[in-house]
C-alpha cells in the first residue's frame, strides 16, 4: 500500500466507462471454441492401415486443412474389424473438435453386417462431409470371351453357379457390388473372397480367377497396362479418367456401388466447430492442386454441407442393409 487516496472518478468517465462495456461483443462459449479452433493437435482417426484408400486421401486432405486452419492434424491408423476398432476410439471421445473419423463405405454397411455394435451408427457420429467418392469397375481377365455387361449376365444364366468372382472380402464393398449386381441381373455366380484387394488383383491378372467388380484406384494401371480388361464402372455418370466405358447400370438400371470417405464427428460437437471444419474441407478440395491430385486417383469430390452428407449416408444404409440381408452376409 502506498497510502495515497484513489483519485475521484467523475460522473462522465464513469458513464463512458459503462457504455464502453457495453458496447464490448459478447462471444458465446461455442462460438469462441470454433474461433480458437484447432488450437491444440487434432487427432483423426483413419479407422484403416496405413496406404490404403481412405488413408491416402485422408492424409491429402488434412495436410491441406493443417495449411488452411493453421492447426495440426494427426493421421492415427487403428484398423481391425471392419474400421470399427477405429469408428469405437471416435464414438467415445470427447465431443470438442479434437477427435475426428475419417471413414468409408463400410460406416454405411457394417450395422446390418455386425450383429452387435459397441456403438449405435446413427446416434454416435455426426456427419461432416463427404471426402471422396471411387466407383468400382468391372474387369475380367483378357481370356474371358464375354465383352459386355449383357454377355457376362448371359453367360452366368446358362451357367448358374459355375462363374467363380471376386472380392476383397467378406461383407468388403466389393461383395456388396457382386451381390447387388447378382439380385439385379437374376444370376447365381459363386463368390470367392480374398484377404484384400491387392491378392484378388494378382489373381486376376494370373488367370485364376476371371471376375471382380474393383477399387478403380487399385485397377486403372492394370486395364491401361492391357493387363486387365474394364467391361463397366458402377457409377451412375461418366468416369472422368476412362471416357467411353460404360455404366453397369446402362444395363441394369439404377444399378450403382461406390465407394467413398467421409469426415464424422462425435456426437455433441459444438455446431460452430462443424461449420468450420465443414468450411475448410470445401475449401480444401476446391483448390485445384488437391483436385488434380485426387483425379490421379480416379477420385472424385464436390462441395457439401453436413446436411447433404447426413443425407448420403442415410441412403447407403437403407440401400445395402436390404442386400446384406438377403445374402445373410455375417461379420
Amino acid at each position: 500500500m502506498t497510502g495515497r487516496t484513489p483519485a475521484p472518478i467523475d460522473r462522465r468517465t464513469a458513464l463512458a466507462g459503462g457504455l464502453a462495456a457495453l458496447a464490448a461483443p459478447v462471444i458465446a462459449p461455442g462460438i469462441a471454441r470454433a474461433q480458437a479452433w484447432p488450437a491444440r493437435p487434432v487427432r483423426v482417426v483413419v479407422p484403416y492401415s496405413a496406404g490404403g484408400g481412405a488413408d491416402t486421401v485422408g492424409r491429402i486432405l488434412f495436410q491441406k486443412l493443417a495449411s488452411l486452419t493453421g492447426g495440426s492434424f494427426v493421421i492415427e491408423n487403428r484398423g481391425g474389424a471392419g474400421g470399427t476398432i477405429g469408428a469405437n476410439a471416435v464414438a467415445t471421445a470427447e465431443a470438442d473438435g479434437y477427435t475426428i473419423l475419417f471413414d468409408a463405405s463400410a460406416h454405411a454397411s457394417n450395422p446390418t453386417l455386425f450383429p452387435r455394435l459397441p456403438y449405435d451408427t446413427v446416434k454416435a457420429f455426426r456427419p461432416v462431409f463427404l471426402a471422396a467418392v471411387v466407383p468400382n469397375v468391372l474387369v475380367v481377365h483378357p481370356s474371358v470371351a464375354e465383352k459386355t455387361v449383357a454377355e457376362i449376365i448371359a453367360a452366368a444364366k446358362r451357367a448358374p453357379g459355375r462363374i467363380d468372382w471376386a472380392s476383397s472380402g467378406n461383407g468388403s464393398a466389393q461383395h456388396l457390388a457382386l451381390e447387388l449386381f447378382k439380385s439385379m441381373a437374376g444370376v447365381d455366380i459363386t463368390h470367392v473372397p480374398y484377404r484384400g484387394g491387392g491378392p484378388a488383383l494378382n489373381d486376376l491378372v494370373a488367370g485364376q480367377i476371371k471376375y471382380f467388380f474393383s477399387n478403380l484406384s487399385s485397377s486403372i494401371e492394370h486395364i491401361r497396362g492391357g493387363l486387365l480388361r474394364a467391361v463397366a464402372h458402377t457409377a451412375t455418370t461418366p468416369v472422368e479418367v476412362m471416357p467411353g466405358l460404360p455404366a453397369v447400370a446402362d444395363t441394369l438400371a439404377g444399378y450403382q456401388a461406390l465407394e467413398w470417405n467421409g469426415v464424422f464427428v462425435p456426437a455433441g460437437t459444438p455446431d460452430t466447430i462443424v461449420a468450420r471444419l465443414s468450411s475448410a474441407l470445401n475449401e480444401a478440395i476446391s483448390d485445384p492442386a488437391i483436385s488434380a491430385r485426387l483425379t490421379s486417383l480416379s477420385v472424385t469430390s464436390r462441395p457439401n454441407t453436413p446436411d447433404e452428407f447426413a443425407a448420403f449416408v442415410r441412403a447407403e444404409m437403407e440401400k445395402w442393409g436390404p442386400i446384406i440381408r438377403s445374402a445373410n452376409i455375417r461379420l
